[in-house]
This record gives structure tokens, sequence and C-alpha cells, in this order.
């Protein structure tokens, strides 16, 4: 850190982003991406889009949006695409907080909601969750601020239903409620069919996991126009063209191709299904899951000697040495042969260990 740093970004502690091992043998089971390459529309789509990469993306993300709204039944005016859905939170921490108007948000979950509270100076109000790691919704009624709720959570993988956010906003008329549902596809509901009856619910997802466009960076929006109109607000005051021509071409292509995505995505929960059930036979408690990773405690051998025998066998998974989660690790749902990989070199590690 250099002497010239503001003081106001000196203290930040930045989000830790997963390994991305250069050695291709391991397996990588550890930044919840798809096991499985984009829609082949989706590659013809962005190679025909990089013949104009010489001029500048479309601002407005035409195509991309209205593939967005056909998909879910919404208008154009209700959808706005961003660079990744980490740039689509940003800017709700930019719009909807302030120093009078605090960010509420879970103490386990994604964690970049703290720190974009500290980047924006924004008061973080962290509500625990229960001891069973569910969120207690009713801790978040009448809050007097702007709440964030991963849904499902990260890393935990447990949800709350449309009924229990349904009461989030009727107790919240005047305050802003925003689901992060970058893992609804894996088995959650998702809440967009609600920000037609509520002003005050933004729901965000992305492309970088059920459709394999983790490297193209788009997330996306949805909420009611006035919403979305606010987001643009700071969107064109901050990067216009935030999106590029070939994620844009790509995800539009992606959100079509309705076939591939439900042959990915039924596969990933058949493949979570059997890897908990698997290890649920060797002693391991694992919690509800209803995204494309698991929470798991080996209860026979710590999270952190687990995570570090896994890496001992050509395995990466996600270990985070925090207060009440440092027991767990979190695994990424992979194909059929890398979860037998990670179940066979588990056995192994547990056997070494009696």
């Amino acid at each position: 850190m250099s002497k010239f740093l503001t003081e106001k970004y000196s203290f930040i502690k930045p989000y830790t982003p997963g390994e991305q091992p250069k050695d291709k043998t391991l397996v990588k089971l550890n930044t919840n991406e798809s096991p499985f390459p984009p829609s082949p529309k989706a590659i013809e789509a962005a190679a025909k889009a990089a013949q104009t990469l010489n001029l500048y993306s479309d601002p407005e993300n035409t195509d991309l949006i209205d593939a967005i709204a056909e998909n879910y039944g919404v208008a154009p005016s209700n959808v706005i695409a961003g660079n990744g859905s980490d740039e689509i939170l940003a800017f709700c921490f930019q719009a909807f907080c302030d120093e009078k108007i605090p960010a509420f948000f879970a103490d386990v979950t994604y964690g970049f909601y703290k720190v974009f509270a500290k980047l924006y100076g924004v008061e973080a109000k962290i509500i625990p969750l229960k001891d069973d790691f569910s969120i207690c919704p009713e801790e978040y009624y009448n809050i007097g601020g702007t709440a964030f709720i991963a849904n499902p959570n990260a890393p935990t993988g447990m949800t709350l239903s449309l009924e229990q956010i349904e009461g989030l906003l009727k107790s919240n008329p005047d305050n802003i409620i925003v689901i992060d549902e970058a893992y609804v596809d894996f088995g959650g509901e998702s809440a967009i069919p609600l920000t037609k009856c509520y002003e005050n619910l933004i729901v965000v997802q992305t492309f970088s996991k059920s459709r394999g466009l983790a490297g193209g960076r788009i997330g996306f929006a949805v909420a009611n126009a006035e919403l979305i109109a606010d987001l643009k607000k700071i969107k064109y005051s901050y990067n216009p063209y935030n999106v590029g021509a070939m994620p844009q071409a790509a995800a539009a292509a992606s959100m079509r191709d309705k076939e591939y995505f439900e042959k990915n995505r039924a596969e990933v929960i058949r493949v979570r299904e059997m890897t908990v059930t698997e290890l649920e036979k060797m002693g391991f408690t694992v919690l509800p899951s209803k995204a494309n990773f698991i929470f798991a405690r080996a209860n026979k051998i710590s999270g952190a000697d687990y995570f570090k025998a896994l890496r001992e066998n050509g395995i990466i998974v996600r270990y985070f040495d925090a207060p009440r989660i440092n027991e767990f690790v979190r695994i990424s749902i992979g194909t059929q042969e890398q979860m037998q990989k990670l179940l066979s070199a588990t056995k192994k590690i547990l056997e070494e260990r009696v």
C-alpha cells in the first residue's frame, strides 16, 4: 500500500476471490462455476460479435435485456444488465444506501456486502443467522434501511420461501429489499414475479453459474421501472458501456437456449443430491442446499485439515477461516466424474485418520 492511498480506503479489507489455479490437473471445486461450457449458441453469437469489436458495445444492452425480459415475462424497462452481478450490487449500494441509510445483511453470507458497505461509507447492520444457519426473516421486518439477502444464501446454500420474502416486503414499504439470486436456478424459487406487485423489491441474478458464463461477467437486475431508472442513473454516471459486445451476445443467446440450460441445471441438481447422500454416509453434516454447491462438515476431521488433505489429493474446495463456519468447507458441484474423485479422496482421507 502506497502513502498516496486516501485514508478512507486504507482500512478496507477487499473481497478475496476463489483461487484460479494454473495447474489444470487439479479438480477445481472452489468457485461455484458451471462444470459445463457455455451453450454452443452462446459461443457462436460471441464469435459473430467479435467482428464488431472496433465499435463500442450497445450501452442499452438492447438484445440482452429483451432476451431477459422475454424469459421472465417482464418489460425491458424492468431490467438492467451489468458487468457481473457484483456490479449490479455495487449500483444498489450506491443508489439505495448512504450515511443515513444503512445496509442490513447476515453475518454469514456473501462477503462482498461487507466490502461494498465499507467502500461506499455505509453503516453495516449485521443480523446473525440462527443456530441452524437459516435466516430469520422477522429480524428484517421494519428495518429502517436497505436489506441485502442472498437467496439461496452463500456459503450455506439455504433458502427463504417466496412467502417469507413477501412478508419482508410487506413489512418494509419504505425500505428496499435486494434479493441476490445468484444460485436460484438450482432449486430455489425466484422472487422475480413479486417485482410486479412490490415497488421496494430488486432481484439480482447472474449468468456465471447456471448459464456457464462466469468468464463473460454478466449480471442483471429485475425491478419496477422507477428502481431500474435509479440504477441506470448510477450506471451512466460511472460506466455507460459496462457490458462488452461479446458478453452481451453470448448472454442473450444463452438465455434463449432453454433446452441446454435445463439439461445442465438438472444434471447439477442430480449430482449434488448424489454427493450429499454419499458424504452423509461417511458421517458428514451437510446443510440443505438449493445451490450448485454444498456446505459440509466432516465431523471426524477439522475443516482446515480436510481442506488441506483434499488439496494434497489434487482437489480444491473453499475454506473460510471465520467464526461459526471454520469447521465447514464449501464444495462446488462439478461433473459426475469430478465428484466421484472427491468422494474417493474423502474416503481415503477419513480412513487414514482412523
